[in-house]
């Protein structure tokens, strides 16, 4: 038999008071919040009208004014004594729901994702206590102002999720994965989603949310919905609506880890050698390798999307595998799959290293990051390790090198043969990582020369006719591509110089010791260090990123450079070394604005590694993903910078324009 109306108001209002202690305890108003309060520490732009919706009651957060308010607890429960016109009129709104139900919408102000409620405050008590999932609400948005803070970037992210998808459950932690969601869906930012389709994004979220919290994902800092992208990186959103709750839950619990490592936002660089236990002879790494021997090897596969003959990259990654085979004597054996230039390719090559029983896998294009990670959550007792940067994924380890170091010695060198102050330099993708490059090449550069002239060109820009351009512009002395390539040798690699007639004279190249690289991880594995190798934390993801210190970044100078080039050469590379010289040390200047003053600390690493800035002594920009040609535009998608600097000029540049449309725009 239902509760009375007065049973229930005496029971919800128990609620309300524990609710009340529990805040008070914890150094919290016992009251729901009072929006207009909040107003007071935001700039508001406009109030726009939304219109009438379903809104998730959990996401109703308090009143739009004081009026009221300490009639309720913080979770919308009654707290006044019974007996008072308040408790009657409560306790027939919950007598009418449970006959009939509650048909008259609320009114309510949405803010930064929550609301706020000006007229029914008793009915969203009521359908709380009764667990309702959501209530009708006619809605006005109140528009902040756009700003710098992570907060308003994200919310204006969401603006435009909403307006091809007006869910408010979808609520992301981070920025960028509105656009994720969408790609997943097969969808965009722009045109409107079908209704089909934002009605199985309901019921699917629904079905996983349920699934998730009782998985215990109510108690992470993360949202439900950075739980239910992961989910969408592995396993299409139909399956929540055709599968049993069992293999859900099951699938819930194998993805834990990668849920855990999203909330975290959080990459764990290896970089210092000191981190890495020094290394003991080859004759030591037999003998502290007791699961492994000539007659039973570490089976390591490396997968390339391309071949080394017509790859410069692949090429230098074949080094270090044969590297790897030489070096071991027998001990590791290293096999290769080509080619393997499509999800389909890349799943078909880990399968079979999986048969053949491989412990290691390496892919070696960020592209491929996508198809390891289903592979790694697939194969758990695979080590997976993926040739990118500041991915963040628990099952996948990354690598790469700090070839900004190289780069800031090339550039100092490439400065003082350049005789009319031009150099040019040749980027391959606008990547995590590739920008610090191009600068630390400008800033080593200006260090020897301060009118010197970077010309950046890119040789995956559409049409893009870079030996032209370098030509026309008088630009002789050129960084080019890293390494030569196999199939088509050619001088044009390295630094080097055009001469008057044409010809090439290489001065430097940098090298990328892969062979080495892959020597030191494997080594680790051969020993049984491999989870010494992480995070002391376990659900935070894995870099490592190495550099001059640990052998695997050098450059090579030409004999054929004066022997006061090659001192230069080798006083910037003790410095580095030694670490009493850091490229971008001291006063930096972007083509815009002033990055960072002697006074200010030095750059984070995650500050060095995801820069979308250019030094002021660059001529040229950072291309969009649309104007790269289409094979590397895969790598950008996944790998890509930023391609706007979000500065807070610019950012207030932008709200200044807005300021006469945006009310009108929503």
């Amino acid at each position: 038999m239902a509760a009375t109306g007065l049973e229930a108001y005496t029971e919800a209002r128990k609620l309300g008071l524990k609710a009340c202690r529990r805040a008070v305890v914890n150094g919290h108003s016992p009251y729901p919040a009072v929006l207009d309060d909040i107003l007071k520490e935001y700039d508001v732009l406009a109030e726009v009208p939304v219109g009438l919706m379903e809104l998730p009651l959990d996401m109703v957060a308090g009143t739009r004014t004081a009026g009221r308010t300490t009639a309720f607890s913080n979770n919308f429960m009654p707290i006044l004594k019974e007996g008072t016109e308040f408790q009657m009129k409560w306790s027939n709104l919950y007598e009418s729901q449970m006959d009939v139900g509650i048909h008259d919408p609320i009114k309510c102000y949405e803010f930064l994702n929550r609301f706020y409620v000006l007229e029914g405050n008793k009915r969203v008590s009521v359908s709380r206590y009764c667990k309702l999932s959501g209530i009708m609400a006619d809605v006005t948005r109140v528009l902040p102002r756009r700003s710098d803070a992570k907060r308003i970037r994200l919310y204006y992210e969401f603006l435009d999720f909403f307006k091809v998808c007006p869910l408010y459950q979808i609520e992301f932690t981070q920025e960028g994965f509105y656009s994720r969601f969408a790609e997943a869906l097969g969808q965009n930012l722009t045109d409107p989603w079908p209704d089909e389709l934002i009605e199985t994004i309901k019921a699917a979220y629904a079905t996983f949310e349920k699934l998730y919290v009782n998985r215990g994902g109510d108690k992470l800092e993360t949202t439900t919905s950075d739980a239910f992208l992961v989910y969408l990186n592995f396993y299409p959103i139909g399956t929540l609506l055709e599968d049993s709750s069992d293999v859900i839950s099951s699938r819930i619990t194998r993805l834990w880890n990668e849920i855990l490592t999203e909330s975290t936002d959080s990459v764990t660089l290896v970089e210092d050698p000191k981190q890495i236990r020094k290394d003991t002879g080859l004759l030591d790494v037999f003998r502290s390798a007791p699961d492994y021997s000539v007659d039973k090897p570490l089976r390591v596969a490396f997968i390339y999307d391309k071949n080394p003959e017509n790859s410069r990259w692949i090429y230098g990654h074949e080094l270090g595998r044969n590297h790897l085979v030489s070096y071991y004597e027998g001990l590791v054996d290293a096999v290769k799959f080509e080619d393997c230039d499509s999800d389909e390719k890349i799943q078909k090559a880990i399968d079979a290293a999986a048969a053949d029983e491989d412990s290691l896998v390496f892919t070696t294009s960020p592209a491929m990051m996508p198809a390891t990670l289903r592979s790694a959550i697939h194969y758990p007792k695979i080590s997976f390790l993926n040739c990118s940067i500041n991915l963040s994924y628990n099952a996948v380890r990354t690598y790469y090198c700090k070839m900004y170091e190289a780069k800031y010695i090339l550039g100092a060198l490439a400065a003082s043969m350049a005789e009319n102050h031009k150099i040019g330099y040749l980027a391959d993708y606008p990547i995590y990582g590739c920008v610090a490059n191009i600068n630390a090449f400008a800033i080593g550069a200006s260090l020897v020369d301060p009118k010197a002239k970077i010309y950046l060109q890119w040789s995956s820009r559409k049409g893009e006719s870079w030996r032209e351009w370098f030509a026309r512009e008088g630009v002789r002395v050129i960084s080019g591509p890293d390494l030569i390539m196999p199939k088509s040798p050619s001088r044009e690699y390295g630094l080097y110089l055009v001469e008057d007639d044409g010809t090439v004279t290489n001065l430097a190249m940098p090298v990328m010791n892969w062979g080495t690289y892959y020597e030191q991880i494997v080594r680790r594995v051969l020993e049984g260090n491999w989870e010494a190798m992480g995070s002391s934390k376990k659900r935070e993801a894995v870099n490592y990123w190495w550099g001059m210190q640990t052998g695997v970044v050098d450059v090579l100078c030409s004999e054929r450079l004066p022997y006061t080039s090659k001192k230069l050469v080798e006083i910037l590379r003790h410095g580095i070394i030694t670490e009493q010289m850091r490229p971008f040390d001291g006063e930096l200047h972007s083509q815009k604005e002033t990055i960072k003053t002697v006074q200010d600390p030095l750059l984070t690493n995650e500050q060095i590694i995801e820069m979308n800035w250019l030094n002021d002594n660059v001529i040229g920009s950072i291309p969009e993903t649309q104007d790269l040609v289409e094979s590397a535009q895969g790598t950008v998608k996944v790998a890509g910078i930023d391609e706007t600097e979000q500065t807070a000029k610019s950012l207030n540049a932008d709200a200044k324009a807005e300021d006469g449309n945006s009310a009108k725009s929503e």
